[in-house]
C-alpha cells in the first residue's frame, strides 16, 4: 500500500478507534527512556494478532482519547528495537513483523512521528511471556484451554501442505522481480501471472488473498530474507583447521535468489581454495576441491534444507585440510545418512522443479541447469571428491541438522 492511502485509511480508522484488527499505545518517554508500552505487553498485543486474523499495532496514538501523541525523533529508532525485541525475545516461536515510519498530523496540525506494525495471521499458535492470547474484539483475550487446543489442530493441518508451497504472509504479485522468475517461464502464449501460478510460485491464502509461496519468494525477490528471515548461505574461510576468529581470512553472507546463493557461494569457495601445481610435461594446477562437486553440494543443500527451522541457515566452512557444509533439517521419509548414494527424496518438491528450469552456466562444470533431477548429485560429491584428496567426503546428521565433509586434496606445491 501506498504511503499516502495508508495515512488516510490510518486517520479514519483513528477516529472510529480500536477493533479486532487495529490497537493503538500511547508511547511514553521520560528522559532517554522509554516508560511505556512495556515489551511484554507488546508481545501480547503482536502475539493476540498473529493467533487471530492479524492486525496493526500502531505507536503514537492515545488508545483512550484516540488523541496522536506521536513519538520523539531521537527516540524512533529505540521504540522500533523494542517492539523488534519484543516479536523475537518475548514470542515463541519469533514473529516476524513488519514497521513502518509515518507522519500523522494530530488536532492542531502539526505533524507527528508513529510507528505502523503490521502483524499478518500466522502459520503457528503464538505463546507470548509464556502464555496463549487471542484478539477478541478491540482487546486481547488468554484462549481457554479446549479453544488453544483447537487452534492447534487447525494450524498444525494447515501447515500440511508442502513447505515450499505455502502462501508467504506480508506478500503479494508486486514483490516479483521479472528479470528473476522469467527464467522459469516456457509458455510465451499465456500472461505470466497465469503461468506463475501453475508454477506456485503465486497462491492463495486461506482467505484467498494472493501470495508469494515460499518458493516464489526464493526464487522470484531480489532479497528472501525479508520475509524468510534464515534463507542464505553464511560462508567463512579459516587459514587454519579450526574455527578460530584470528584466523578468519574471509566471510560473506548470500543472501540473494537461490540461484545467486549458490553461485556467489561457489564463487567463494573458488577464490579463496589453494591451488599447488605439479609439473610432468607441463605445470598442472591441482585445486584442494573439485567445483563440481561443491556445486552439486550447494544446490543440494539449498533445495533439500528445512526452511521452517527459526534461527537456522545454511553454513560453508573452509578449513585448511577441509570444507564443512551444514545444512538445517533432519533428513526425509525415515532415511539414513548411508543411504543418501541410493535413494532420493525431497522435503522441497517445487523448489527442486524450480531449479531443474534454472539455467546456469559455469566454464568447467558441465551443467544447463542448476539442478539434475536424476539423483546423481550425491554420487558426484562423493565420487569427484575422493578421487581428487584421495580421502571419501563424510555425512552425519548432528542435531537436526546435516553435515557434509569435504576434505581438501594434498599435493605438493610446484617448484619450477
Amino acid at each position: 500500500m501506498d504511503r499516502e492511502k495508508l495515512v488516510k485509511d490510518l486517520l479514519y480508522q483513528i477516529r472510529l478507534g480500536e477493533d479486532s484488527g487495529y490497537e493503538f499505545k500511547r508511547v511514553e518517554i521520560r528522559g532517554t527512556k522509554i516508560k511505556g508500552p512495556d515489551q511484554k505487553d507488546l508481545a501480547d498485543e503482536m502475539a493476540a494478532f498473529a493467533n487471530q486474523k492479524g492486525g496493526y499495532l500502531i505507536l503514537g496514538v492515545d488508545d483512550k482519547t484516540r488523541e496522536i501523541t506521536g513519538i520523539p525523533a531521537d527516540m524512533l529508532e529505540a521504540v522500533q528495537q523494542r517492539v523488534k525485541d519484543a516479536a523475537t525475545d518475548n514470542v515463541e516461536p519469533p514473529l516476524p513483523i513488519a514497521t513502518r515510519l509515518l507522519e500523522l498530523p494530530d488536532e492542531h496540525g502539526d505533524m507527528k512521528n508513529v510507528l505502523h506494525v503490521d502483524i499478518e495471521k500466522s502459520l503457528f499458535v503464538h505463546s507470548s511471556n509464556g502464555r496463549y492470547f487471542h484478539r477478541v474484539a478491540e482487546s486481547k483475550h488468554p484462549m481457554k484451554q479446549e479453544y488453544l487446543a483447537r487452534l492447534m489442530m487447525q494450524r498444525s493441518q494447515s501447515r500440511l501442505i508442502w513447505l515450499d508451497e505455502r502462501p508467504v504472509p506480508g506478500t503479494r504479485y508486486e514483490d516479483l522481480d521479472p528479470s528473476l522468475y522469467r527464467k522459469f517461464l516456457r509458455e510465451e502464449s499465456q500472461p505470466e501471472r497465469t503461468q506463475l501460478r501453475k508454477l506456485r510460485m503465486l497462491v492463495d491464502d486461506d482467505e484467498g488473498n494472493e501470495k508469494l509461496s515460499v518458493s516464489g519468494v526464493l526464487v522470484g525477490t531480489p532479497s528472501p530474507v525479508n520475509w524468510l528471515p534464515n534463507a542464505y548461505i553464511q560462508a567463512v574461510c579459516y587459514a587454519g583447521e579450526d574455527r578460530d576468529a584470528d584466523q578468519q581470512v574471509d566471510a560473506m553472507d548470500f543472501i540473494g535468489p537461490l540461484d545467486q546463493q549458490i553461485s556467489g557461494a561457489l564463487a567463494f569457495v573458488e577464490k579463496n581454495q589453494r591451488v599447488a601445481a605439479r609439473k610432468l610435461l607441463g605445470r598442472e594446477d591441482i585445486p584442494q576441491y573439485s567445483l563440481t562437486a561443491i556445486f552439486e553440494a550447494l544446490v543440494n543443500a539449498v533445495a533439500h534444507r528445512d526452511y521452517d527451522i527459526y534461527g537456522a541457515h545454511i553454513r560453508l566452512h573452509m578449513f585448511a585440510d577441509r570444507l564443512v557444509l551444514c545444512s538445517p533439517g533432519a533428513l526425509v521419509n525415515t532415511m539414513e545418512v548411508d543411504e543418501l548414494m541410493a535413494r532420493q527424496a525431497s522435503r522441497n518438491q517445487l523448489i527442486t522443479s524450480l531449479l531443474a528450469r534454472c539455467p546456469y552456466e559455469h566454464p568447467t562444470i558441465n551443467r544447463s541447469r542448476m539442478m539434475d533431477k536424476r539423483g546423481e548429485g550425491v554420487p558426484v560429491i562423493l565420487n569427484e571428491s575422493e578421487k581428487l584428496s584421495g580421502k571419501r567426503p563424510e555425512y552425519r546428521m548432528v542435531g537436526e541438522e546435516l553435515q557434509l565433509t569435504i576434505y581438501a586434496a594434498k599435493k605438493e606445491p610446484y617448484r619450477p
